[in-house]
């Protein structure tokens, strides 16, 4: 579990298992707490197999990484919500390249950090 904030607010990222990771969400980000149960029910909790864990884990520590910083957040999303309303097929790609790329960073957030 999270005990401490980063100096700049953003609380850092908890140990890198699935019962951590929803402590920090529960603590951090609520708002971000009924889509991961629903997706943990839909995806994992009723699997004879647990191969699923690791890309659930690596989606789920991307979004927390994202949502625990509002700045990136707004960013993430004002990307991804500008490709929507994009004219042409060119400018909605990259733009989504752009957002890909931030979460793609922030699923590289280490434990602690």
């Amino acid at each position: 579990m999270t005990t401490a904030s980063q100096p700049s607010g953003i609380p850092p990222m908890p140990e890198r298992n699935t019962k951590a990771l929803r402590a920090a969400i529960t603590e951090h980000t609520p708002q971000l707490l009924a889509d991961f149960e629903a997706h943990w029910k839909w995806a994992i909790a009723d699997a004879y197999d647990l191969a699923p864990v690791p890309a659930f884990l690596a989606q789920w520590w991307a979004e927390f990484a994202i949502a625990r910083d509002p700045e990136l957040d707004r960013q993430v999303h004002d990307l991804e919500a500008r490709a929507a309303a994009a004219t042409t097929n060119e400018e909605a790609m990259r733009l989504l390249t752009q957002a890909a790329h931030l979460r793609r960073e922030a699923g590289k957030a280490e434990p602690g950090r």
